[in-house]
């Protein structure tokens, strides 16, 4: 391979230092834009470090005090120092384009490391003693940490954001189903009618005590929406690609799951596997099983499905069973899944279902109706979340209830929207919840 000089631009890194030492108040204009390594010759790191050192204890920043910093850090000739420093002020004309320059230097730093990506993932190919998937995620990870360090989180005048949210709500106005572009039903009409919807960025937690039935009330939400032709991935922790596929055909088929685990089903229950199989194939659906809670390959697997197939839903199997390595404080480890979780429904702009248990604490009250308090683990989830769902069946907790199979679905927190309750029937041997004619509603 022929050797060849790293992308770079001495010009525009003299000039964006030059432009500082004429002018401090531009360091404003550009310190969230590059960072002291986007700089290729090493003396302009070195500077610029300097000067970053400066504005952040509210120091001048010019000739002297920068010439002061590198002495005290006793870096290079002092002598040497002064006309370097004197050369880049004379380099510069007017700083009026510092920002222009800015970027030139932020985009030669970005592909240097695109560079190095790619060097560093070559390498991988040739470690054969490792395991592929360790690879794959190494490979994958430093190429996004590249596009990561491009991303401008500049602030917007709200200007142009009132501009944008214009012409969203003309659109809409002009056409009331372009509101389905920014939000997706689960299709229980009363569910939707207390939640505005499954809008795209947001945290949607639901939660419950085990066998509360939450993982077919999320199966049963994703095929709803992939019935009206939605792309859905269902990450699960818990149970197995198959057994959340049988739950699937069960429901498809109208048939008894217990019949269909137990191999019992008639002949014509079997005739109509078919059928369901048919239409079960046709359905945008991708279940995953192998993630094993591991936050970056969960991200990486659905970031590829969003650019090959298209997303609109996530589920993931649940909250408790992730893990982001932090296993000395799971309090801490919880809160950062939880935050995670938050940060992949806005970098993908989708709705993410997420389960969760909830804490014992609610089995040693007098009601069992969970608040948000029983959320297990962490209060962060609680913070995070902009819709909180948290399911309570009556017969669970006494056998003689009237309304059995009646499942109320309290909504503890709803961002900007009234929370309440909902209730739902789900038929067990169906796999399926329906809508309750008569919902009860209770606000705040």
């Amino acid at each position: 391979m022929v050797s060849k000089i790293p992308p770079s631009s001495i010009d525009a890194e003299r000039w964006v230092l030059g432009s500082i030492l004429i002018d401090k108040d531009w360091i404003l204009q550009i310190a969230s834009l590059i960072e002291s390594d986007d700089f290729y010759d090493p003396n302009h790191w070195l500077v610029f470090r300097a000067m970053l050192d400066l504005f952040a204890k509210n120091k001048p920043i010019d000739l002297l005090t920068v010439r002061e910093v590198l002495d005290d850090r006793q870096q290079l000739d002092k002598i040497w120092w002064n006309l370097f420093l004197v050369e880049l002020t004379n380099a510069v004309f007017s700083s009026a384009n510092i920002y222009q320059y800015a970027n030139i230097v932020k985009n030669k730093s970005v592909l240097r490391k695109l560079i190095k990506s790619w060097n560093e993932i070559a390498l991988c190919g040739y470690d054969e003693e490792s395991e592929l998937n360790k690879l794959l995620e190494k490979s994958e990870q430093s190429l996004f940490n590249v596009t990561q360090t491009f991303i401008q989180n500049k602030l917007v005048h709200i200007k142009d954001i009132l501009n944008l949210r214009y012409e969203e709500f003309a659109e809409i106005h002009a056409n009331p189903e372009a509101a389905e572009l920014t939000r997706i039903k689960t299709w229980f009409k009363n569910l939707d009618q207390k939640m505005w919807w499954l809008r795209r960025g947001d945290m949607i937690i639901i939660a419950a005590r085990p066998s509360m039935w939450k993982t077919a009330l999320a199966l049963n939400i994703a095929q709803n929406v992939w019935d009206h032709w939605r792309n859905v991935a269902v990450f699960s922790l818990e149970m197995s690609k198959e057994q959340l596929t049988d739950r699937l055909i069960c429901s498809a088929m109208w048939v008894d799951s217990y019949k269909l685990q137990k191999w019992l089903l008639e002949d014509e229950e079997f005739m109509k596997m078919w059928d369901a199989l048919e239409r079960l194939s046709k359905a945008q659906i991708f279940i995953d099983d192998s993630a094993w809670g591991n936050l970056l390959e969960i991200k990486s697997k659905a970031r590829r499905l969003k650019i090959e197939s298209g997303l609109d839903v996530i589920v993931i199997d649940y909250l408790q069973l992730m893990s982001s390595g932090n296993s000395a404080n799971r309090v801490q480890e919880v809160s950062e899944i939880s935050r995670w979780i938050k940060s992949l429904a806005r970098e993908l702009n989708v709705p993410v279902i997420a389960l969760s248990q909830l804490s014992r604490s609610v089995e040693w009250r007098t009601s069992k109706e969970p608040i948000l308090s029983d959320l297990r683990e962490s209060w962060s989830i609680e913070q995070d979340a902009d819709i909180v769902m948290m399911m309570y069946r009556e017969d669970y907790y006494d056998e003689f209830a009237e309304n059995k199979w009646i499942t109320s679905i309290f909504v503890r927190k709803n961002r900007n929207w009234p929370v309440g309750q909902v209730d739902l029937r789900f038929e067990k041997k169906f796999m399926r919840f329906y809508d309750v004619a008569n919902d009860t509603e209770i606000f705040n």
